[in-house]
């Protein structure tokens, strides 16, 4: 019996080795600028960002956990690290004392604020610069649809 195996057309394969390839390469390149000009990982940046938007700069664990697409075991040991640092503060919630909140705090403002340039200018350099105006256009576009696709079917849940 014979067994066929599946296979890609050229554009397909093109695409999604594309799209594999900037997924592993594009963190490491923010991991290594944050780390060496502010001291954080991209993923630390992503967790003061969505503080820093958030009403009152506060979240709870599940809801950061949900905007960060974490566990919220990552995310614990990243909030604690962040909290050892006086970044974040995190605090029962007042309404469900089973609940926990984090809160951006004024240090960690004033150090999202003092890494904002640097990540910029990467992503402007890496990605942003590099694209004519109809390919960001058509990069907001596909990023789009391929995040509507991912929304609901991550390989893990953010409780455990």
């Amino acid at each position: 019996m014979a067994f066929q195996v599946a296979r890609m057309t050229k554009q397909e394969s093109d695409a999604w080795l594309g799209i594999v390839t900037v997924c592993q390469l594009l963190p490491t390149a923010l991991d290594s600028q944050l780390q060496r000009d502010s001291d954080m990982t991209h993923f630390e940046f992503f967790v003061l960002s969505a503080l820093r938007f958030a009403p009152e700069s506060t979240l709870r664990m599940t809801a950061l956990a949900e905007t960060t697409s974490a566990t919220l075991p990552r995310l614990s040991h990243v909030c604690s690290r962040l909290e050892k640092r006086g970044l974040v503060h995190r605090s029962p919630d007042p309404d469900d004392r089973r609940a926990t909140n984090v809160q951006l705090t004024q240090t960690g403002r004033a150090a999202l604020v003092r890494a904002m340039p640097g990540h910029l200018a990467t992503a402007r350099r890496l990605v942003i610069d590099a694209l004519t105006p109809e390919q960001l256009d058509a990069l907001a576009e596909v990023t789009a649809v391929i995040r509507d696709r991912l929304d609901g079917h991550l390989p893990f849940d953010t409780a455990g």
